[in-house]
């Protein structure tokens, strides 16, 4: 694939990535109440979903996402759900200040599937993709290494955008030095979360 194209398709990428919405708050959402380390299975699953989106609008299975439009329904369902149940743990978390600025999350695989249910449950992304590749190249033809690179320059553009704003959650977690701090921190974020799933089950 052309230089020129990917370069077209990252900075498009930046723009949309980088403008504040469900999945950007959804992740400053779980950073603020797990820290950045404990995140990183979220953003893995987020940037693994966005390369499931691109995957499928490269195969032009968007008439596939039309004959079984139940299915991506219960998808986005399921997703919405998951996340309000987050919102809700996190609505209920301690801003217990003794041993830690935050409540820790307790698992991988449930910051795994939250990242999952952001993505996954947002298929704008893929109608992101197929508005932007025809652009670029032409879908009917395109081979295993054009394939590639879209999704390796995707994913670069992906981890700088998304630890950007992870990087700039984990500073203003690292304030919360008060049990009203981070009460209200904890409340901010279950806001955003539930924020995001109705961004999500609205669309």
């Amino acid at each position: 694939m052309a230089l020129s194209g990917l370069l077209v398709f990252a900075l498009a990428l930046v723009v949309a990535a980088g403008s504040p919405g469900p999945s950007i708050a959804a992740l400053i959402a779980r950073v603020m109440t797990s820290g950045l380390r404990d995140v990183l299975p979220f953003l893995a699953a987020m940037w693994l979903g966005e390369a499931l989106w691109l995957g499928c609008a490269v195969a032009g299975l968007v008439a596939l996402a039309h004959t079984f439009a139940a299915v991506f329904v219960a998808l986005k369902i399921a997703g919405v759900a998951y996340l309000l149940y987050l919102a809700w743990k996190m609505w209920r978390a301690p801003a217990d200040v003794r041993e830690s600025p935050l409540p820790t999350q307790r698992s991988p695989w449930r910051m795994f599937g939250a990242g999952l249910a952001v993505t996954l449950g947002n298929p704008k992304i893929m109608v992101f993709y197929l508005a932007l590749l025809p652009t670029l190249v032409d879908l009917s033809h395109i081979g295993a290494l054009a394939w590639l690179e879209l999704t390796l320059t995707m994913l670069v553009v992906l981890s700088a955008v998304d630890l950007g704003w992870a990087l700039a959650a984990a500073r203003a977690r690292k304030l919360l030095t008060s049990r009203r701090a981070v009460r209200i921190a904890n409340r901010a974020s279950a806001t955003m979360m539930a924020g995001a799933a109705a961004a999500i089950a609205t669309r």
